[in-house]
């Protein structure tokens, strides 16, 4: 019986470990900015870096279009139908909700029947160009993690180029050029994204592959995130180490996936033919049903999370580090310049936290985790102003902060954070005997009471 029982809680035991192997790949995702540990001086904080998940960044996109008018249906017009091109009887209303076509309907959900699109007004005015520019703006520092997806209700556009900017569209770069002819267009060879290497990654291509004129069923254009990530991370995205390495120490990498805005410029709708019909201009059209941009807020690896106050997106920062994209350190945590956090070494990478400022330290811990290089301040006979709070400066082994200035420290402990113990002052040091010295369990000590409980539930 009791060999029995020997063996059911070994193979418990093996279970646990094998989910505490696995622990640290979670922590690759880098969804954690600090964790307590317990060490020879009692329970710290361990920081590491740390970023928002990734999410739909079309909730809180603000859409521009130009020229402004560019909308169907003010005035009332009608344009041929999607699957015949012959049959030139459909209305576009402004003033009428099931006739209209506004810019937000790129944006709302998809699934209903009839789709719901914007539509743009027809090419009345041929052989002047049909240009439209969509601007999607977040007022906010952008990092893609998925393909960008731009779904046609019209056929997809002879000429299209996809931009983007990093300093909220004061500038603007070519992200891809798309065209069925990409020579005659933009005098440049096509190309796919298959085409590219870890050295060309950073190419601008221009691709005939989602340019195939008029066709009902080709609606869709992508802009391949994630095949890009795959020269790094190999073809199922599976080793993201990779990946997390060369964005932590190719700025030019890193910049290529982040965005503040992107402009979506269509320069020739669908013709289907090489020539124009002029006799029935209003088969040419744009209409976008669906636009579907993933990634995350930039928070330079110091924040989980991401919320929207007053129409923006600001990152929820940690580290002690404060702004929009947590660039910038608090005021009293200025003792060393900010830095990004590294997502090196994987898994956990390096926080960079920011430190107190000298004329804010009492005596500093001795706590490297808690704060990193402090001995490098030298510090000499500062204030006592903050001694501790209830993020940083942590009261340890039980101690209270009492109003920022000192630590209340349980009998058996003494020191600014309660991090010595009081016999150690004592001439015969301390002792088993004494009652005094930190509980500090092992890892296998902590766990033996969940193993002991799941035990008996498992009635062995």
């Amino acid at each position: 019986m009791y060999l029995s029982r020997f063996l059911s809680l070994h193979a418990l035991w093996v279970t646990v470990s094998s989910v505490m192997q696995h622990y640290p790949s979670v922590w690759g995702h880098y969804d954690v900015c600090k964790t307590q540990i317990y060490t020879e001086e009692g329970k710290v904080w361990d920081y590491m870096a740390c970023q928002p998940e990734a999410r739909d960044m079309i909730k809180y996109v603000k859409v521009t279009l130009d020229p402004p008018d560019i909308t169907c249906g003010d005035p009332p017009e009608t344009f041929c139908a999607m699957g015949n091109p012959y049959m030139c009887n459909n209305e576009c209303d402004a003033s009428t909700q099931e006739l209209a076509h506004p810019p937000e309907l790129m944006f709302d959900l998809e699934g209903r029947h009839p789709s719901t699109f914007w539509q743009s007004t027809t090419w009345k005015d041929y052989p002047k160009p049909l240009h439209v520019n969509i601007t999607l703006s977040w007022n906010k520092t952008i990092e893609l993690t998925d393909n960008i997806v731009i779904t046609f209700e019209s056929g997809r556009p002879d000429q299209m180029i996809l931009e983007k900017s990093l300093d909220y569209g004061r500038t603007w770069q070519p992200y891809q050029y798309y065209a069925t002819d990409c020579l005659d267009a933009f005098h440049m060879d096509p190309k796919s994204v298959r085409d590219l290497s870890q050295h060309t990654v950073l190419e601008i291509i221009c691709t005939e592959e989602y340019s195939t004129g008029y066709m009902t069923n080709s609606k869709i254009i992508h802009f391949e995130i994630k095949d890009r990530f795959a020269f790094f991370a190999g073809p199922r995205l599976h080793n993201m180490a990779s990946l997390y390495g060369q964005l932590d120490t190719t700025k030019k990498l890193r910049d290529f996936f982040t965005i503040t805005d992107l402009r979506i410029r269509l320069l020739r709708p669908a013709t289907g033919e090489i020539y124009v019909d002029e006799q029935h201009l209003a088969r040419y059209f744009y209409a976008i049903s669906d636009i579907r941009v993933y990634g995350r807020c930039k928070c330079n690896l110091h924040a989980t999370g991401c919320k929207e106050e007053n129409k923006r997106l600001l990152c929820e920062c940690e580290h002690n580090t404060t702004g929009p994209d947590c660039g910038k350190c608090k005021k009293n945590y200025q003792g060393r310049p900010w830095s990004p956090g590294s997502y090196l070494p994987i898994p956990k990478g390096t926080a960079n936290i920011c430190i107190p400022s000298i004329s804010s330290i009492g005596n500093p811990p001795k706590f490297d985790r808690i704060w990193p290089n402090i001995s490098s301040l030298e510090v000499s006979k500062p204030n006592q102003a903050n001694v501790c709070d209830n993020e940083l400066l942590h009261c340890q082994n039980g101690g209270t902060c009492i109003n920022n200035v000192r630590c209340q420290c349980p009998p058996a402990y003494t020191g600014i954070l309660c991090e010595k113990l009081r016999c150690e002052r004592d001439p015969g040091g301390c002792s088993h005997s004494s009652g005094q010295g930190p509980a500090a369990l092992g890892p296998g000590l902590l766990l033996l009471p969940g193993l002991l409980m799941a035990w008996e539930l498992c009635g062995c």
